[in-house]
């Protein structure tokens, strides 16, 4: 049913767009899905406050108030912040906003309501994008806009409604990134590559980070993983850092939708050159940074503390994402990236130096290669590293390598996904591995598959000059054997081989001679 609903709704606003750019559209749908969300929000909490405040049995409850003073005690913000709702001005509510739809001044109206939003939650300072005014859509249009989102969030239940919406908010969010088709996936991580990542690393307690978090999506899937496993929201706190001020938004916007807390840092900043979070050190960090960045070396990077196993080339940032998790991890951390294939086993520039040190130091925990064709971006091949200062005793100086290139199935033209059981998989034979599981689960024997997964030791690693690609450790699937000796089936495919070849003469002859009667020898 939701389903459903996602696909009429986007394809509504999708025609709505007329001509205009979906990279500036996708900025006006979702902060108006991130408006009628706060709104709801704010009038389900408002009604929950005034039924309290009229039960005797409450401890909400006012005497024999007049519904003037019941209605003025509802508008006492503590009641809101109390539960991590925003305030919401009356002039800015949905409501207010929905009726004047139609009007031509529509998008300096809706400025104006993002401006009140703004002044009465600090925290929403500066995240909410006002461009709704200049906004280049054809009359009539935004109005129409405004009317479609107010279609979302149906129901009585504003726990489901609110559900509702941030899942509309996320799956606008995978359609604007197709939209977009390569810029799209700078902003946004297929789901599939992020659940792999949650599900392997298995965030349930303590501080989350991600250093170059897009519009969030790591943090999403972690508060799901926590939330499946009978943990609550509260019990990871979230840290994130993007450089890209409009997607710096969008990463607020989805993690407020959600209700989940969040330190994005005071501002959109490089990773590199202005570290929001230095003296962070998490409980687990989940990457995808940009492939390969060539320009994002600066002067001020010489000798950083986070170099710790050598000196990243300046014009590759592939071993200084890795180094810069390594720096903020602490000593019981674990991190997941997501990397180009290149970085297993380049050894230009310094780049197989630090992924030797990095190897022989044993901080080199996991190493899973993927199918092609996961990102909406780009057709670089990926794979993921999983990185732990401290790994379990029964595996210490070994690395567990996984080929999962011939997983996932393709939904559509260009693009491959995991299903739910693939990942699943890949998380069970990590967790055996480890010998640790999530909560409340089994954990199951490892046992090396060929063609699939292997433990391998340091040395042997060492052997193969520290590259690190699954492929060349898991070895051949085993073949199941027919049965059919040697001799005889060599026999066999001889003989085939023969009246295939033979065929082929006879052709060759006719073809000449077609041609021959044409005029054409040769």
């Amino acid at each position: 049913m939701l389903d459903d609903i996602k696909k009429t709704l986007w394809a509504t606003a999708d025609k709505l767009r007329a001509n205009m750019d979906a990279a500036e559209y996708k900025h006006l749908v979702l902060g108006l899905i991130f408006v009628k969300y706060i709104s709801d929000t704010f009038a389900a909490r408002r009604a929950e406050v005034v039924a309290r405040l009229a039960d005797p049995s409450d401890e909400y409850f006012y005497g024999d108030a007049s519904p003037e003073d019941l209605a003025a005690e509802a508008d006492d913000r503590d009641y809101y912040t109390a539960v991590n709702v925003f305030w919401v001005p009356e002039a800015a509510r949905w409501e207010a906003l929905r009726a004047q739809a139609k009007r031509p001044e529509i998008g300096k109206l809706i400025d104006e309501a993002l401006s009140l939003i703004e002044a009465d939650n600090p925290k929403l300072k500066g995240i909410l994008d006002k461009r709704y005014a200049r906004a280049q859509l054809p009359d009539g249009k935004l109005g129409e806009l405004v009317d479609l989102v107010s279609t979302i969030g149906f129901g009585d239940d504003p726990g489901a409604a609110r559900d509702v919406l941030g899942q509309v908010y996320e799956y606008f969010l995978g359609m604007f990134a197709s939209a977009e088709g390569k810029r799209g996936g700078q902003f946004y991580t297929p789901a599939s590559i992020v659940k792999t990542l949650v599900a392997v690393l298995a965030p349930h307690h303590g501080q989350v980070y991600d250093p170059c978090c897009g519009s969030g999506g790591m943090f999403v899937q972690s508060e799901r993983f926590i939330e499946a496993h009978g943990g609550k929201k509260g019990d990871v706190s979230i840290y994130g850092q993007e450089a890209n001020p409009t997607t710096w938004r969008l990463a607020a916007m989805n993690l407020a939708i959600r209700g989940i807390d969040f330190n994005l840092g005071r501002e959109p900043g490089d990773t590199f050159t202005r570290n929001q979070h230095p003296d962070l050190r998490a409980d687990f960090i989940l990457a995808n940074p940009p492939f390969n960045i060539s320009d994002w070396w600066h002067g001020s990077l010489e000798g950083d503390a986070r170099w710790h196993y050598g000196d990243p080339p300046q014009g590759n940032a592939n071993y200084a994402w890795l180094q810069h998790m390594l720096h903020h991890l602490k000593d019981t951390g674990r991190a997941g990236i997501v990397l180009a294939n290149g970085s297993m086993s380049s050894s230009q520039n310094n780049e197989g130096v630090i992924r030797a040190a990095m190897v022989e130091a044993d901080v080199v925990e996991v190493m899973i290669a993927l199918p092609g064709q996961l990102f909406f971006n780009t057709q670089i091949p990926a794979c993921l590293w999983f990185l732990a200062k401290k790994k379990p005793a029964a595996r210490k100086g070994q690395v567990l390598f996984i080929d999962a290139r011939k997983l996932g199935r393709m939904i559509s033209r260009v693009q491959c996904e995991f299903a739910d059981e693939e990942i699943e998989r890949i998380a069970a034979t990590v967790a055996a591995w480890r010998g640790q599981a999530a909560a409340g689960e089994t954990v199951g024997e490892y046992a090396d598959v060929p063609g699939f997964c292997r433990s391998v030791p340091l040395a042997e690693i060492g052997q193969h000059g520290h590259v690190l690609t699954p492929g060349r450790y898991v070895g051949a699937e085993e073949v199941e054997d027919d049965d059919e000796a040697f001799g005889e089936k060599m026999q066999r495919l001889t003989e085939t081989l023969g009246e295939q070849m033979a065929k082929g003469a006879e052709l060759d002859a006719l073809i000449r001679q077609k041609l021959g009667g044409l005029g054409y020898e040769f």
